[in-house]
């Protein structure tokens, strides 16, 4: 039996893909259909009307599963929370430390602790570099944070401190604190150490400690790195770009570093030590800081 144009097609029975064309199995079913009255409503849900060469019911499609929210390769993350103080010992070690002890010379130092640490120095201390070196050789994983990195994310409408600081470098310096505090939560929350650093001035609360430990958590260890002026000078002189400062300005910047004396953070003169011996010594302090943190 062949359908006029325009009359409707029957639907497709369950089990049975629609297709271009007519359904050859749709005239077969207006001769076949029953004209006694409706079955019972209690009875069995219909099978759909049978294929011509089968016996029995059309096996039933099974319902596709419901849409999974990892479907799209979305990675569930902990919450970043703000890092817990460590608990302090009662056996307090000095702040300044002059060279490394035989404890990191032989490997051990912080071992596979997972922990937040504050760099602190002036322009040319050479703590990037030295940030870097630590995470670089830790055995476990470790990220490296520079403030000053995350401050030139900014290519248009960049407020280089520099040119003066005002209100929008100010604004840009507190934004990309908290952008780094939120980096740092994260990988911590994820078991991933940190290390950030920045010129944290002592006599400063803009620039100070307390928006780190604010975004950070009071269980972020501070180091500061501290060599002598002539050698700040020298490394600021390698310097290109907006990284390089005036021999006035590191010679103020390392003059107010210098409130840190008397603190209580533990302070690393690396005038006279290279980059892979300032990170040996550093991760002795650090050791030495989790089992007695610094009040700050």
């Amino acid at each position: 039996m062949q359908h006029t144009a325009g009359a409707p097609l029957p639907p497709h029975g369950p089990g049975r893909a629609p297709g271009p064309g007519p359904d050859p199995a749709a005239g077969w079913e207006r001769q076949a259909r029953p004209t006694g009255p409706a079955p019972s409503q209690s009875a069995s849900p219909p099978q759909g009307p049978p294929v011509r060469g089968r016996s029995g019911p059309v096996p039933q499609q099974a319902p596709p599963p419901p849409p999974s929210p990892d479907t799209a390769g979305h990675v569930p993350l902990p919450a970043g929370g703000p890092v817990p103080a460590h608990a302090p010992s009662p056996s307090p070690s000095p702040s300044p430390v002059p060279s490394p002890s035989p404890a990191t010379e032989n490997g051990t130092g912080t071992g596979t602790a997972t922990l937040a640490v504050l760099l602190i120095g002036p322009a040319g201390a050479g703590k990037t570099t030295v940030a870097r070196h630590w995470a670089q050789h830790r055995r476990v994983p470790t990220a490296h944070i520079s403030l000053d990195d995350v401050r030139e994310w900014v290519c248009s409408g960049f407020a280089d401190p520099q040119t003066g600081w005002n209100d929008q470098s100010e604004a840009q310096y507190r934004l990309a604190r908290r952008t780094c505090g939120f980096a740092a939560r994260n990988f911590l929350a994820n078991g991933i150490s940190c290390i950030l650093d920045d010129a944290v001035f002592p006599d400063r609360p803009v620039v100070g400690l307390g928006g780190w430990k604010r975004h950070v958590g009071p269980g972020l260890l501070p180091v500061v790195l501290l060599p002598g002026l002539e050698v700040v000078l020298e490394r600021n002189a390698e310097r290109s770009g907006n990284r390089r400062l005036s021999d006035e300005e590191v010679a103020g910047i390392h003059g107010r570093m210098a409130g840190w004396y008397g603190s209580g953070l533990p302070i690393i003169d690396n005038s006279r030590c290279d980059v892979e011996t300032t990170a040996r010594i550093l991760d002795d302090v650090l050791a030495r800081a989790l089992k007695s943190p610094p009040a700050w």
